[in-house]
């Protein structure tokens, strides 16, 4: 199948401030998924709503990014990136905006599958990104703008978990709903107008992603790799609020929100994880962090038998190490992905972001199961399975070659 018919001309260098730009425009974007989790104690109470109902929030806010990856993020091979970046991050503010303003927990769970839909404006600025920087230095121009969007998804929490404690749950959308218009007008001013490298119609589009997967073993094995990751990775945090709000801890929802300063450590090394998939090479890397997140979530095992205070500083730990793991190996395989085929890096982003948010959508889902039924030792446990699972298939992968 010919999914293409131009070649993308060079027409922007990725500048300091440029670089600055899309970081931030991915935190931003990327931050609204992760709002609710810190909030999830609270906000069931001033719904007066089950707390298995209020679980629902976060997995259709991850379900909502996977559909949108999967149906919004190959627009950015057809059309100006630009254009779908500004345009996309408009409704994401309207949709967080009526998540602030939800009367009922239908309508928020409504909006909070819009919320990540249109949340995907994120993964159309990374590959803005990768197009812009030089081929030698994709992986550090990758892992810097991630610095952004990791910063997003981890500080997210600590902001959220704070304002919700002091004014209330509905002020946390309405101040992120804020915060997305002013990164639309930013955008639509600085960033640079990108040329199509598609042509095909949408249906064709979308039928092209089944080609690329049949097409490129590299991107499976990544998208699966990734995917079972971020199962483990979204079952920590879906399940974190809840385990620190009962005994032996009884925290709120700013001291669930804290742990996401610990996972801010690991992610200020996102820009070493790409110089080192430059250096080293990207299939290495992938396997060095699945090793430090299995390790990373094991640790948590020994939390039963240590005090309290023990039990959080463990916590931290955990949390820097396999956080690390999780976002230096999201930064080698898109590394590997966008070397693929340069005039699909939209669509082969959209595929690996899939199997992630796919993952993620899961964890929360198999998490808050675990949590119920067996406790944290559970959720750890499924943790460490699928991160040895993502393992075995990166250590199959070298095995092959």
């Amino acid at each position: 199948m010919n999914t293409t018919t131009t070649t993308m001309p060079r027409q922007a260098t990725l500048s300091g401030p440029l670089t600055f730009l899309l970081a931030a425009g991915t935190g931003l974007s990327v931050a609204a998924l992760y709002y609710s989790q810190p909030t999830l104690g609270v906000l069931a109470g001033d719904l007066n709503a089950d707390p298995r109902a209020v679980g629902w929030i976060p997995t259709l806010t991850q379900f909502g990014y996977a559909l949108g990856l999967l149906l919004l993020a190959p627009l950015g091979d057809r059309f100006d990136r630009r254009n779908i970046i500004v345009a996309k991050a408009l409704v994401l503010a309207a949709a967080l905006l009526l998540t602030g303003f939800a009367p009922t927990l239908g309508v928020l769970l409504g909006a909070s599958l819009l919320v990540g839909l249109f949340a995907t404006v994120a993964q159309d600025i990374v590959p803005a990104a990768a197009t812009l920087a030089q081929p030698e230095h994709r992986g550090k121009a990758v892992g810097t703008v991630m610095t952004g969007l990791l910063l997003g998804i981890l500080l997210s929490r600590v902001v959220s978990g704070f304002v919700a404690e002091h004014w209330g749950w509905r002020a946390v959308f309405v101040a992120a709903s804020i915060g997305v218009v002013a990164m639309a007008g930013v955008m639509a001013r600085f960033l640079p107008h990108f040329a199509p490298t598609s042509q095909v119609s949408y249906p064709a589009l979308l039928q092209s992603l089944a080609a690329l997967w049949r097409q490129h073993r590299k991107l499976r094995l990544a998208a699966l790799a990734q995917g079972l990751l971020s199962v483990g990775f979204s079952a920590f945090w879906s399940t974190l609020a809840v385990m620190l709000h009962g005994a032996p801890f009884h925290l709120g929802s700013a001291a669930a929100g804290s742990f996401g300063l610990a996972g801010a450590v690991a992610a200020l090394a996102a820009p070493f994880a790409g110089r080192l998939a430059d250096r080293r090479g990207a299939e290495w890397v992938t396997r060095v962090a699945a090793i430090v997140t299995v390790g990373s979530f094991a640790i948590m095992f020994a939390m039963p038998a240590l005090s309290t205070p023990l039990q959080l500083a463990l916590l931290a730990l955990a949390t820097i190490g396999f956080d690390l793991g999780v976002q230096a190996s999201l930064i080698a395989h898109q590394t590997i992905v966008f070397g693929i085929a340069p005039e699909s890096r939209s669509r082969l982003n959209a595929i690996l972001m899939t199997s992630v948010f796919v993952g993620m959508a899961t964890g929360g889902a198999l998490g808050a199961q675990a949590l119920a039924a067996w406790g944290w030792n559970g959720v750890v446990l499924l943790a460490v399975a699928a991160a040895l699972a993502a393992l075995a298939v990166r250590v199959r992968a070298a095995s092959a070659t």
